[in-house]
This record gives C-alpha cells, structure tokens and sequence, in this order.
C-alpha cells in the first residue's frame, strides 16, 4: 500500500513545562503550541467507552459509518450497504431496508432506506452484554457482546451481504418481525432461508447443526460444541440459483479487508485495489462475496462481464462480485494553486479597482462571521485567493502584505498563546479539536477536514512564498499535527486513526463525529459540503508536492480523485444511475447512511442548498466542468426551485446570495454565460472576494472551460481549450529543482523551482 508515515507526537511536539491553566497542560510544536485538553470550563471532547479494552489503546475511528457504536450504550443504526444492522439489550438486528419516500414542506422529496422490521439474532445461552467495537479493518468491523466469559461476536462490512456470528458456547436464536415463509424445503439441514415481509434471507449452519422451529416468528440454531458459528445475509432474490450462490459464500468468513491505493503520476490515475481476506469454516475456499456501489462498476473494465446480481439501494445498484479482491482506475484531474495574470482584457481597469478595494478591506474580510477555527479558516483562504489575484497581476508590494497578514493570523491561533483562540489533543480519543466552539465541533466532534483543510492549504499556500515558515522547527509542525489528524494512513495507531474521515468503500468522507445523533442518528452518518471535503485533499496534495512527502501527495491524489468520483454519482448522478425517480431534485445537498435530501442544516433557500456543495470555488475546483451539461441542468433546476420557495413567501437577505458561487460554477461550462451572469455590485460569499471572482471569470474567457482530454506527468498541472480548438497548458513546480513536464498529447513545458508556467 502507498502510505505517509502520519506524523505522530513523537515527530513534531515535545512536552514543556507546565503553566498554571485547569487541565490543560501545553505542548509545544515547533513555534506553536496546542494544550493536552480544553483550557478552564471549556468542554472535552466526549467520551468513545464502548471498545473493547483491545479497542481503548487506538484512537477512536470517528467520523466513520460505524462510529455511533463506541459512543453509544443504545446506538443508532448502522448502514453497511446493502442491509442495515442495530445493537441492542435483544441481540444483533439486521434487515434489508427498503426504498422510502417522504414529501417534504420544500415541496419536494426526500429519499431514504430506513432501518425497519429487522431479524434479531441473539445467544439463547446467555445474555448478550453492551455491544462494544471490538476490531476493525478499512471498511469491516467486528462487535463484541460480551457478558463475562461469554461473547456473541459479529463481523459486518461494507458492501458485504453476511453478518458472520461466532459464539462462545450455546445456541444461535433468529426472531422475526412477522411470520417466516421458509422457501428452500430444508434440503440443506444447515441452510434456513426464508420469505420475511416480502424479503428474502438466508442463514447458514455449521454441518451438524439444526434448524428447529419455535413459532411462526422465532427459530433457534442448534450448534455442535465445537462449532458455534453461523452467517447471515441478505438476498437480491429468492431464486434457487441465488440461494445456491449464496450457499457457495457462506462459509469464508471476513477477517480483514485492505484498501491499497497508487498515484500513477505519468498517466495521471489513481489505481484502487479492494482486498477482503477470509477465513473458510468449512468446505471449499470459494471466496467472499462482495457488493460493489456504481462508482466501483460504472465503466470500470476489471470487473466487467463478472458481476452478478444486484440489490437497490441508497447508493443505487449494489452489484456482486464473487472475487477475493477488486480494482477501480480514476483519473486524477490535476489543478495549480494559482493562475496566472489575465491578458489584454478590456475589464483589467475594474479588476485593479477591486484589487485595491480589497485590499483596503482585507483584514475586515479575514474573520467576516462567526469566531471558530473554521470561519477563521474560511477567511483566512479568502485571503490567500486575493494574495494569488494581487500576485499574478503583479503588485508584488500589496502580495507581500497580505502575504504578512496571513501569517500573523495563522501565528495568533497556532501559536498557542490566546486565551480564547487555541488548538489542544485529547489522548484518550486520538483527536485534535479547537476553540471558540461552533457546528458541534466540542460536542460532536464533526467536520476535521472541512475545518483543518482550509489551515492545511493556506498553510501551503504560505509555504510556496516562504518555505522556511513551513519549517517543522516553525510552523509546520502545526500544521502537521492537523494534517495527522484527518490524513494518518497507518492502521491501528494510538495517536490518530486510520484516515478519520474517510470512508475507503463509499469513496467519500463523512463529516459527523460521533457518526450520526439526535433525530437525524436513524438515518446514519452524514456529509453535506462535498465541496470543502474536495479542498482539504487537494490542501494535502499541495503540501506532500512543497515539502517533498510523496505518501502524502499520493495519499492527498487518491482522496481527491475517488471524492470527486463519489460527488459525480451521489451527490450529482450525473451518469442517472443513483438517485430514486421519486427524487425531484436533480442534486442531493446532504447525504446520510440511508438518506439524501435537498436541505441543509441552517436554511432551506434553495441557492444555498444547491452552493454548499459548490463552494469553495478555487483552482481546484475545474473537476466540476468534466460534465458542463450537468452544470446547467443544476442551475436551470436551481431557477425552478427559487420559484418554488419565493411561491411559499420565503425570502434570503441578500436576495442574490452566493451570486459569485454561480458564476464561477457556470464558467466552467460556458465562459462568457458566467462572466455576463456576474454582478460587481451583487453579494459576495463569505469564503470569496470579487477581485478572485472577476480573476477567476476573465481567466476562464481567455482560456476556455477546462480540457479533461489532455493529462500530464505532474500532479499540479491544468489544461484549457477554447472554442476554437486553442489551449493553454499550465503546470507548477512546488519542488527546488528545474522540471520538465510532458502532457499526453506531446506538449512540453519547461518549469522552474517555485513557479507557474504557460504555455498556449
């Protein structure tokens, strides 16, 4: 596996003396310091006790699809894909859910597979005790019900349609929410497969065992003494060819499953490979069966011709793949940090007045709303995209001032010495948090690579300018233990888990800490601003590119490039093979384990619905013009929707809220339709100015939208082609040596060290 030695305590912190603050004793990290816990009454993070004692020596996996079990004694359910689990005081419930359609007061629709009228399996020789996390792999999990000597421990993964049980003595009793019609006629003493509530499910015995029929709803497994074990699944069908399939399965238990990803930096892809290894109960080695979502099978040719049935689900067809592993190549669309200066455009005039104006206003705009790390992390990119504008159009004078401006911020808070304004560890959990408190951050522990993603990049952004503030005896060392924080690829580590946030399976990241609460917990984890997920990995590229960390480049390629995939099929479905026909938006604003809405969580104005996974629009950002046709169905579905809400006497103050947002997103699709959509006078989003608005739309008219026909051999590079078959090449070189970058179709470009170079 491609991996960076994630930058343990060891490397970049060491412990100072202490200062007389309640329970939080400082730790200094190169010119920074963090604390080792909140400072005074400020709150800790909460707890994560239910893991086995084996569990509680490793950071606690937050931010995962299974996270609601470490912080739960009555968990909330968990969404494996294809079936759902819950644990409970009864035992393990199972079931697979079914699509669900709900109208909403927007007037439109929301979709969900809820968890409902599930199978509960459970020991009949003892109590089952609290469920608690007792191992995990990158995308299976094993649960522990352990009641003194005894346990009932299960093994669940994504993709996978089995749970696997395995007792410590006793039986195996199967409760069913209505009666059970069993359809395989008992030809197979160890097979139970059954019609429940218009589904099909199977379980499978150990040879000797015996299924004995309590009642209609309760059957019980009698197990021989020495194998005390059982799997359950879901079926697509009820078809005998799909039970015998099922049977040739059952037995090659899930033992660990292993993501292993390459950047082929020459052709530009990213290489995935999908490893689930197994342990045989009994009979032949026939192999797992694994479920593959879309952005696993959509044109993928390693698995072509080779998949089998399929089951509905959230995330739209779930395949079978009767294969130990798999692969999936995606491209990776490189990006630049910066572009360079627009040309002879008769708009530079206005460019250079609202360069100047923000300027005036750039410490104003630096921490616009709002008092947490990430409001200042939002304004502090602000910035550093006006500092890219002040650049290109060459005021070296007012760019080195901003330049200043954004380090004195970012000192201020990583420096450690504000009372109100700091970062601290907490140990037991293997987590970095902040002060000021918003969005949950404390409480819930949400959103690391939305929040550390915009420090990580401006941070880079920095180090481009001036790479001795980078330096791990500097500032770096901050900056590394945030990057740890969301970005650790080593398992099993005591500091930081394995990729916080990031869900290897689902190809995307989930944003909620304790893995979904309150009334929104049934419907599992969550993730609503694709978009900063997006910008906190393309921060990762640009940082492994400036400091020489391959791993983490390639690491920081790998994330970007599946992320990209996952918005493509679910939260966009430009390709129409996820989203229900029921669903009447043509985007889906916040993704749950089982659930997709068009809704955020502060407001249900239909732009800012629509732009939160839109923002924010940076370089990075052209991966959005791979599909313009899809671009303009969004905005054209955004007008309708306006409509909608004005017609129920809704208003937002400003009217044009986040007008910047859809220009740039426009533009790339149609250049010129974006640029004439753009309003000088109208409102700016609070991560934006105009000055890196008008920049960004006058570059893209003199361009051309983005050229995704065209790679190159460097992961900071980008492509443009105008209407008359002209393009323009860029690359950078964040390295110390000259290179020189070839693009595929026989372009090259000679760069230098700390440089962006073009060529037309």
């Amino acid at each position: 596996m491609t991996r960076f030695l994630g930058f343990g305590l060891a490397l970049c912190v060491g412990l100072s003396a202490a200062l007389p603050i309640a329970h939080a004793q400082p730790a200094k990290a190169g010119a920074g310091s963090y604390f080792m816990g909140p400072k005074g009454s400020d709150k800790a993070l909460p707890a994560a006790p239910f893991r086995t004692e084996a569990m509680l020596k490793k950071a606690a996996p937050t931010s995962q699809w299974y996270s609601t079990l470490i912080f739960n004694p009555k968990p909330d359910p968990i969404f494996v894909q294809p079936m759902t689990v819950r644990t409970t005081p009864a035992g393990f419930e199972m079931v697979l859910p079914s699509k669900e359609v709900v109208a909403s007061e927007r007037r439109d629709t929301e979709v969900g597979y809820p968890h409902r009228d599930p199978l509960v399996l459970s020991p009949l020789a003892f109590e089952p005790g609290t469920a608690k996390l007792a191992r995990v792999t990158d995308w299976s999990i094993d649960i522990s019900f352990a009641r003194g000597a005894d346990d009932m421990q299960v093994t669940v993964a994504h993709g996978n349609p089995y749970a696997f049980f395995q007792l410590s003595r006793g039986d195996l009793r199967l409760r069913l929410p209505a009666a059970g019609e069993r359809f395989d006629g008992g030809a197979d003493a160890r097979v139970l497969a059954l019609r429940v509530k218009g589904k099909a499910y199977a379980l499978f015995a150990p040879t000797g065992a015996r299924w004995e029929s309590v009642s209609a709803t309760e059957w019980v497994a009698r197990l021989p003494a020495d194998k005390r074990y059982v799997s359950a699944a879901v079926l697509p069908d009820d078809k005998a060819e799909t039970l015998a399939l099922f049977s040739r399965h059952a037995y090659a238990f899930v033992t660990d499953t292993k993501v292993e990803w390459r950047y082929d930096v020459a052709a530009s892809l990213v290489e995935t490979t999908f490893k689930a290894s197994t342990q045989v109960m009994e009979g032949a080695d026939n192999g797992p069966l694994q479920g593959l979502y879309p952005h696993h099978w959509f044109q993928n040719p390693l698995v072509e011709g080779k998949l089998g049935a399929a089951y509905d689900t959230v995330r739209g067809k779930v395949r079978l793949l009767a294969a130990p592993q798999f692969k999936t190549r995606h491209a990776y669309a490189g990006f630049v940090p910066y572009w360079p200066a627009v040309g002879d455009s008769p708009r530079k005039a206005e460019l250079a007045d609202l360069m100047k104006s923000d300027q005036r206003n750039a410490r104003r705009m630096m921490l616009p709303e709002g008092k947490s790390a990430y409001w200042q992390g939002k304004g502090l990119q602000r910035i550093s995209k006006l500092m890219d504008v002040v650049e290109q159009q060459g005021d070296k004078e007012a760019s080195d001032q901003l330049l200043a401006m954004l380090k004195k911020r970012m000192e201020e808070w990583l420096g450690g010495g504000d009372a109100k304004r700091y970062f601290f560890l907490d140990k037991s959990l293997g987590a970095v948090a902040s002060y000021p408190d918003e969005f949950g951050a404390i409480a819930e522990i949400n959103d690391h690579h939305f929040w550390f993603g915009y420090w990580i990049r401006v941070a880079a952004e920095i180090g481009l300018r001036d790479p001795a503030w980078i330096a791990r005896d500097q500032w770096g060392a901050m900056i590394e233990l945030l990057i740890a924080d969301i970005a650790t690829a080593e398992r099993g580590r005591a500091d930081f888990p394995f990729l916080r946030n990031f869900d290897v399976y689902e190809g995307h990241a989930w944003a909620n800490g304790l893995g979904g609460v309150g009334e929104y917990g049934v419907h599992g984890n969550n993730q609503e601003s694709s978009s900063e997920s997006i910008n906190a990995w393309a921060g990762l590229v640009l940082w492994g590119e400036l400091t020489g960390n391959r791993e983490l480049r390639d690491l920081g390629a790998y994330l970007y490039a599946t992320e990209w995939q996952a918005i493509n099929h679910y939260w966009f479905d430009v390709h129409g093979l996820v989203l229900a026909p029921e669903y009447k938006n043509v985007d889906v604003a916040q993704l749950f384990g089982g659930k997709y809405i068009h809704n955020t969580w502060w407001t249900d104005d239909p732009r800012q619905i629509t732009g939160i996974n839109l923002l924010p629009i940076t370089t990075a950002s052209t991966f959005f013009g791979q599909h313009p046709a899809y671009i303009r169905r969004n905005l054209d579905a955004l007008k309708e929707e306006q409509a909608i809400w004005a017609a129920r006497g809704k208003k937002v103050d400003p009217a044009d809220i986040w007008q910047d947002v859809f220009a740039k997103y426009l533009a790339l699709a149609d250049p010129a339709a974006g640029l004439a959509q753009w309003n000088r006078w109208g409102a700016v989003e609070l991560g934006e100015t105009r000055s890196h608005t008008l920049h960004w739309l006058l570059s893209l008219n003199e361009m051309g939208p983005p050229d995704f026909g065209v790679s190159a051999d460097t992961p900071l590079y980008s492509v443009f082609k105008r209407a008359d078959g002209r393009r323009t090449y860029l690359a950078f070189n964040a390295g110390k040596a000259p290179i020189s970058v070839r693009f595929s179709d026989g372009k090259t470009l000679d760069v230098a060290p700390g440089t962006l170079a073009r060529a037309n």
